[in-house]
C-alpha cells in the first residue's frame, strides 16, 4: 500500500488556494491543514477544503511531513528555513528566495536535513514542453515573450523575479552552457520596481536568447520560439500547442517546408508539479521537479539581470 503523506499549505492567497485544492484531491496525500497571517482568509480556505486552520506555522509543521510555501517572496527565506528545521519536505513557490545567498543556505539546510526541497517553476510541467523537447537540438536563436495585465499580486518584486524567471528556468534547462554575455534593460511604470524588461543572453553554445517580460500589458501572452538548423518551433505556452516547421535546406531546389502541429494535454500543470513533489518524497517516480539548486541558478541569473538594469538606469548614455 502506498504511504500517505500528511501535507499542509502555508500562505493561501491566490496561488496557495490552488495548492490547497490540489492536495485535497491527490490520493497519496492526507491534507492536514493550512496557515496564513490573514486569519479571515485562512479560515475561509480551511472551511472550503474541510481542514484545520492554524494561526501559527509551527503548530501546523509539527503535524505534517511536507508543506507548500506560497507566501510573498520577501519572506520565503525565514518561512522555508522554519519548515526545514521542523523536518518537513518543502515545495516553495518561485523564486526560491529574495537573493541567491538565501537560496544557497536553504539548499544546504535541505541537504543537511535530508529533505526534498523543490521550487515552483510550474512552466516546466506545461505538457506541451514535454512534447517539443525531443525536437530541440542545438538551437541558435530563442525568443521568449511573457506578457500579462497589471495586478497587485506579485509586485513585492520586479518583473524579472515575478514573470521572466519562468523563462530563465526553461532556458537554463536546455543545457546551452554557461553565459558569455548578457544585456538588459527595464523600467518601473506602475511600481517601484521594473515592470517591463528586455534581456539578451549569449550562451557558450553560441545560442542567442532574447527575452521580454511585462506585467503592464493589455493582454496575456506566453510564447516561446526556437530556431535551429532545418527547424523552427513556435510554442504557445498558454494554449499548450506548438507548430514545428521543418525544411531540409540542403535540398536547394525544393526547400519544401513541412509543418507539424502538436498539442499538449489539458492536464493541470500545477497538479502535475505537486504530484511530482509528493512522489519524489515517496521515491516512487523517476521524474524530478525543479530542485532547490536549479531554483538558485534561475535566481542567480535573475539577480544579475536586475543588477544590469540598475546599472543602465544609472548610466543611461550608450
Amino acid at each position: 500500500m502506498t504511504k500517505s503523506l500528511r501535507v499542509g499549505v502555508i500562505g493561501v492567497g491566490h496561488l496557495g488556494r490552488h495548492h490547497a485544492r490540489i492536495y485535497s484531491l491527490l490520493p497519496s496525500v492526507t491534507f492536514a491543514g493550512i496557515c496564513d497571517t490573514n486569519a479571515s482568509r485562512g479560515r475561509e480556505i480551511a472551511a472550503e477544503f474541510n481542514v484545520v486552520f492554524y494561526p501559527k506555522a509551527d503548530d501546523l509543521l509539527a503535524l505534517v511531513d511536507a508543506v507548500s510555501v506560497a507566501v510573498p517572496t520577501s519572506v520565503h527565506f525565514p518561512v522555508v528555513m522554519s519548515c526545514l528545521n521542523n523536518n518537513c519536505h518543502v515545495l516553495v513557490e518561485k523564486p526560491i528566495a529574495s537573493d541567491e545567498r538565501e537560496g544557497e543556505l536553504l539548499v544546504q539546510l535541505a541537504k543537511d536535513k535530508e529533505k526534498v526541497l523543490q521550487v515552483g517553476h510550474v512552466e516546466r510541467f506545461n505538457p506541451i514542453l514535454e512534447k517539443i523537447r525531443p525536437y530541440i537540438h542545438n538551437p541558435g536563436f530563442i525568443e521568449c515573450h511573457r506578457l500579462s495585465p497589471f495586478q497587485p499580486r506579485g509586485t513585492d518584486v520586479d518583473v524579472i523575479r515575478d514573470l521572466m524567471i519562468h523563462d530563465l528556468d526553461l532556458i537554463l534547462s536546455l543545457g546551452l552552457g554557461s553565459t558569455k554575455h548578457i544585456e538588459a534593460r527595464g523600467m518601473p511604470v506602475f511600481t517601484e520596481y521594473p515592470d517591463i524588461a528586455n534581456v539578451r543572453i549569449l550562451f557558450e553554445s553560441e545560442c542567442l536568447v532574447n527575452l521580454t517580460a511585462s506585467r503592464i500589458s493589455t493582454g496575456r501572452l506566453r510564447k516561446l520560439r526556437i530556431y535551429q538548423r532545418d527547424r523552427y518551433i513556435s510554442v504557445d505556452l498558454g494554449e499548450k500547442n506548438a507548430v514545428i516547421n521543418s525544411c531540409q535546406v540542403s535540398d536547394i531546389a525544393t526547400r519544401n517546408v513541412q509543418s507539424q502541429k502538436i498539442s499538449g494535454s489539458d492536464g493541470d500543470a500545477l497538479m502535475r508539479e505537486l504530484d511530482c513533489f509528493i512522489q519524489s518524497i515517496l521515491g516512487t517516480t523517476s521524474t524530478h521537479g525543479v530542485s532547490g539548486q536549479e531554483g538558485v541558478e534561475a535566481l542567480r541569473m535573475a539577480t544579475h539581470i536586475i543588477f544590469l538594469i540598475q546599472q543602465s538606469v544609472r548610466t543611461p548614455s550608450l
